[in-house]
């Protein structure tokens, strides 16, 4: 399988996101330098480097989830189309708490407003349940009005701010969400 990652900086228009297939699966080694590249394209500080991710994609206290896309169109040409990374969540557990942390959630910037994020929170939360949790938990920066516009639609409440959290002393927002079995 071949796993590249979409950069861009334009959304896709209606005919082409209605053409891309997206499946949100857990992430393997063979993802590890699309991640890479999805968290260069992401985020302009505060990255997760190699090392981190690959230890994400193994640790049995975290899951990795991405979100790869493949086109429809190509699918039914015949076409072998590679998947391309569009997106990606991390979950942190414990065993010791019933609480669950979305440590990051990226999407490509060619798909930004494409939904991706509600999907892959929808996803994080599935998992935080199937793991015992009854919570979850995450920061974001305060400057970030996107995410914080995604974590509020999608019943997150703040409960805290922590000052000088990222690496440019920008704070974070706290917010929780407490998880329904039934959801």
């Amino acid at each position: 399988m071949v796993l590249s990652l979409e950069c861009g900086v334009s959304t896709p228009d209606e005919r082409s996101a209605a053409r891309l297939q997206v499946e949100i699966r857990l992430a393997q080694l063979a993802d590890l330098d699309a991640l890479v590249a999805l968290e260069q394209a992401a985020f302009t500080m505060d990255r997760a480097e190699r090392r981190a991710i690959r230890h994400a994609i193994r640790s049995p206290s975290m899951t990795l989830l991405v979100a790869v896309a493949r086109d429809e169109a190509e699918e039914t040409a015949g076409q072998d189309e590679p998947e391309i990374l569009v997106g990606a969540a991390t979950i942190e557990r414990r065993r010791t708490s019933r609480v669950a942390r979305l440590s990051s959630l990226a999407v490509a910037p060619a798909r930004a407003g494409a939904g991706l994020g509600r999907r892959l929170l929808l996803a994080a939360e599935a998992d935080a349940r199937a793991h015992g949790c009854e919570r979850l938990r995450l920061e974001v920066r305060a400057d970030n009005g996107g995410g914080i516009r995604l974590y509020e639609r999608g019943g997150y409440a703040r409960y805290g701010i922590k000052t000088d959290y990222y690496e440019d002393g920008m704070e974070a927002w706290c917010y929780e969400k407490a998880l329904n079995a039934s959801e």
